[in-house]
């Protein structure tokens, strides 16, 4: 329940009941006392669902399609393992995450390497394994080469990165005028080589500029046709955006919040926030991208995709993940502030990674009072983390809590599943990394648990 107070503005998450049937469950209390401190729980069937929803957006639209899992996003095994189990990719960016892959078993062929300079050995498994190689530069693409013959197995199989003229500065991607000696090199290789087509990677959510440049790109592919490539994908990477809370409320928060409502008078921009509403977000988000005109065509990029025969890649992190977890901490301490008051939680804003980046991870968490007879009201507070910085705040915002927060409390941070969870997680002062738990089932009085098999 979203509770709000005069000149303390709220950011609720949307309603989700899987995660509203585990914290009406009583099994977080439990966790929380068996772990002894925080941990972060899973619910795989947000991942299954996010993902059907993406085929069924490429099936909508007519389009040959293959999801790859950004693994990146989040470490736990069982993302991957739900991956392979439903004949989706996942896509790796270092010879530790394609072996975690394969050993969760995704199949080699259903990997795709992106990143920049690829270590020597990570190439090597890449060609060892079948794996889709995103070459990011011309030396890279040699490597390849030279690994495909040396080995004699099996083809090399690239994609060639392409540099968005939109963000020219971006070191990913190849110029237009390295993307053509790429490709007589690949001619050159022969059977050594399998030239599958064209990526890129835009930062940003707008659905324009992806949409032109995936257009430009299928000329490309028609254009290595006649050079007798096989070309017959274009990766678009990820940049679906998701939403956390409705229009309203973000809207609403971004006119009203000010230094003010932050503890110590903390001050953050307002387009550094991660867009916690989108009009259109995940498999919606997919569907409207491939229903925009990319400038200078006669129709939609669907169209653009069916004419020349072209199969879209999709690298989704956040998307896949979105309502697929949350972040349960301990509330330690509670001291009294001028109006507000400040909690320590038994953990570190590693595990809320916008911190890291200079900004705030701003859906609301939830108290789950440990006390019945709390008093209820309206009590602001800001949450800080169990170590010696001053600066390792969960939320500076002074968050209106509906109960008055005590020592013991759970404080229940939703949706935190796409890169919040682990992206930036370390032992500072030896602290254990949060255990991840995974909820099989949530449609029981009593929720299914397992942890999670990664334990590196």
């Amino acid at each position: 329940m979203a509770v709000t107070a005069p000149g303390f503005p709220s950011l609720p998450a949307l309603s989700d009941p899987a995660t509203e049937a585990v914290l009406a469950s009583g099994l977080l209390p439990e966790l929380a006392h068996a772990f002894g401190g925080p941990f972060h729980f899973l619910l795989p069937d947000a991942f299954d669902a996010n993902l059907r929803a993406m085929r069924d957006a490429l099936a909508a639209a007519g389009v040959d399609g293959f999801v790859y899992f950004a693994k990146k996003a989040n470490k736990a095994a069982v993302f991957a393992e739900r991956a392979a189990a439903l004949g989706a990719g996942v896509d790796v960016a270092s010879a530790g995450e394609l072996r975690e892959a394969l050993g969760h078993g995704v199949r080699g062929e259903h990997l795709v390497v992106t990143g920049p300079a690829k270590d020597p050995r990570l190439l090597r498994l890449a060609v060892q394994h079948g794996a889709l190689v995103a070459v990011d530069a011309l030396d890279e693409l040699d490597a390849v080469i030279t690994l495909a013959l040396t080995g004699r197995v099996r083809p090399g199989r690239v994609l060639l990165r392409a540099l968005p003229p939109a963000q020219p500065h971006s070191r990913f991607g190849m110029t237009g005028a390295e993307l053509a000696v790429a490709m007589d090199r690949c001619v050159s290789a022969g059977d050594a080589l399998r030239m599958e087509g064209f990526s890129f990677h835009l930062s940003g959510y707008a659905l324009q500029p992806r949409a032109d440049l995936a257009a430009r790109l299928a000329d490309l592919c028609l254009a290595a046709r006649v050079k007798g490539l096989e070309a017959g994908r274009i990766s678009i990477g990820g940049g679906l955006p998701i939403s956390y809370t409705d229009a309203d409320a973000w809207h609403t928060f971004l006119k009203d919040q000010s230094p003010a409502h932050y503890h110590a008078g903390k001050s953050f921009r307002s387009g550094d926030f991660y867009p916690y509403h989108s009009p259109v977000a995940g498999a919606d988000a997919l569907a409207a991208l491939l229903a925009t005109r990319p400038e200078n065509t006669g129709g939609t990029l669907a169209d653009v995709l069916r004419d020349a025969g072209l199969e879209l890649l999709l690298e989704p992190g956040r998307a896949l993940l979105d309502r697929a977890g949350a972040t349960v901490f301990t509330v330690q301490g509670v001291k009294e502030r001028d109006g507000y008051r400040l909690l320590t939680v038994d953990g570190t804003s590693l595990s809320l990674s916008e911190q890291w980046f200079n900004s705030e991870y701003l859906p609301d968490p939830r108290l789950l009072p440990q006390e019945p007879l709390a008093p209820a009201g309206v009590f602001p507070a800001s949450v800080g983390a169990a170590t010696c910085l001053e600066s390792d705040m969960l939320t500076w915002r002074k968050i209106t809590f509906p109960r008055l927060p005590r020592a013991g409390d759970l404080l229940v941070y939703p949706n935190t599943a796409g890169y919040q969870m682990d992206s930036n997680e370390s032992p500072f002062h030896d602290l254990p990394l949060p255990p991840k738990v995974v909820i099989d089932r949530t449609d029981r009085p009593r929720p299914r648990w397992r942890l999670d098999r990664h334990f590196t």
